[in-house]
């Protein structure tokens, strides 16, 4: 019996931590599958679409994330909403899934953080959307805070959430008053402060910290940044990006195969997958 071939398809997709991730996910499961990587830029998708194909399932990365859609028979409901697919799943109907939400919110789960309240996000990039979204459908009071020289994309993603979702509300701030702005429940960073190699930059001060409950930091290198680590030395719960990116992918197992797995296993291999990515920078 011919093993089934999975792969992540990117441009350009030098190092990525996915085949690292999905190879202990098939052996945590049991299941069997080679996971390779596939450079494909997006104007190869019309004669490359068939190797695509042949494969018993995928992941989606920058920039193809939109540029699949067209190749694909049947989109999940999330995938329509976000207009963006990062896993598919091929048969008879070749479906494109985005699991990127539903890694972000099995993150918190595993960490028993209720994605509830008044939530902060900083930032309003690919992830910050994300974030963004998923507040508004579980019916969070969200702020968006972001630099001057994104107010025009901040509001216009804004406007876009308030009329899909249809929330009337949308607060927003510029990150230099977000100390004059009330108490959060959940603060999350959805920028690249803090990624190696600045690793000594936090996106807010100690005081705005101290005014939250819980942290989420979008940044996965390092696994602790210095925000998630003023956030634990103040005695808040917090939890960095690896956690979501190790459980989107988590999920990507559950769309090709039903699998299911132990959180401790899961958090053992967050941790394995911080030491390996070390090993790479």
């Amino acid at each position: 019996m011919s093993e089934r071939k999975f792969a992540v398809i990117g441009h350009p997709i030098g190092h990525t931590m996915s085949p690292f991730i999905h190879k202990r996910l098939f052996e945590l499961s049991g299941e069997r599958g080679i996971y390779t990587i596939l450079d494909v830029a997006p104007e190869e998708f019309p004669k490359k679409i068939s190797t695509l194909n042949e494969l018993a399932g995928y992941n989606v990365t920058i920039p193809n994330k939109q540029v699949i859609i067209p190749f694909l028979d049947e989109l999940d409901k999330k995938a329509e909403l976000y207009g963006s697919v990062n896993t598919v799943r091929n048969g008879a109907v070749r479906k494109g899934f985005t699991t990127d939400p539903d890694g972000f919110l099995k993150a918190l789960e595993a960490n028993n953080i209720p994605f509830v309240g008044n939530v902060c996000i900083i930032g309003c990039g690919g992830v910050a959307r994300t974030f963004i979204y998923e507040a508004a459908l579980a019916g969070c009071n969200i702020t968006i805070c972001v630099r001057p020289e994104d107010v025009e994309i901040r509001d216009g993603l804004a406007k876009e959430v308030k009329e899909k979702i249809g929330i009337s509300d949308i607060h927003t701030c510029l990150i230099s008053d977000i100390e004059r702005e009330g108490n959060f429940d959940i603060l999350i960073n959805a920028t690249p402060v803090g990624m190696y190699p600045k690793t000594d930059a936090m996106p807010v001060s100690e005081e705005v910290i101290i005014r939250c409950k819980y942290i989420f930091d979008a940044v996965y290198n390092p696994l602790e940044t210095r925000f998630i680590q003023a956030s634990r030395a103040n005695g808040l719960k917090a939890v960095g990006g690896m956690a979501m990116l190790v459980w989107q992918a988590v999920v990507s197992h559950e769309i090709w195969d039903g699998s299911q797995y132990n959180t401790d296993d899961i958090n053992q291999l967050i941790e394995d997958s911080s030491k390996e990515l070390k090993k790479n920078f």
